[in-house]
């Protein structure tokens, strides 16, 4: 069973920073694509970015530019790193593991708030 585990969420100003990590039990997170996804109140959930096994990434136009997604392979942990954040960026964040679809996970951690507000 694959247990993901958010952390980094908080309170911060618009315009500020944060960092999220994830970190993966039971599986090598290198050997899969994992993503981004965030839940607004009232609102879908919303894919953001995702790094697949070879590295590459992709994002979603609405964080383009000011997210990065990246991996550490020593700690089995992936990033993202959100700058210039705007309050509509206000969401529980996931973290997700993909087999096969990225966009269809086959696990999810339990989330991380996100508030950006002044």
């Amino acid at each position: 069973q694959v247990q993901l585990v958010e952390s980094g969420g908080g309170l911060v100003h618009p315009g500020g920073s944060l960092r999220l990590s994830c970190a993966a039990s039971a599986r090598t997170l290198s050997t899969y694509a994992i993503g981004w996804f965030r839940q607004a109140p009232g609102k879908e959930r919303e894919f953001l970015a995702t790094i697949r096994s070879g590295g590459t990434t992709s994002y979603a136009d609405s964080v383009k530019g000011r997210f990065t997604i990246s991996r550490d392979n020593a700690k089995n942990t992936v990033y993202l790193q959100m700058n210039s954040l705007k309050p509509e960026d206000t969401a529980v964040y996931y973290c997700t593991l993909a087999v096969t679809n990225i966009r269809r996970p086959d696990y999810w951690g339990q989330g991380t708030q996100v508030t950006v507000s002044s």
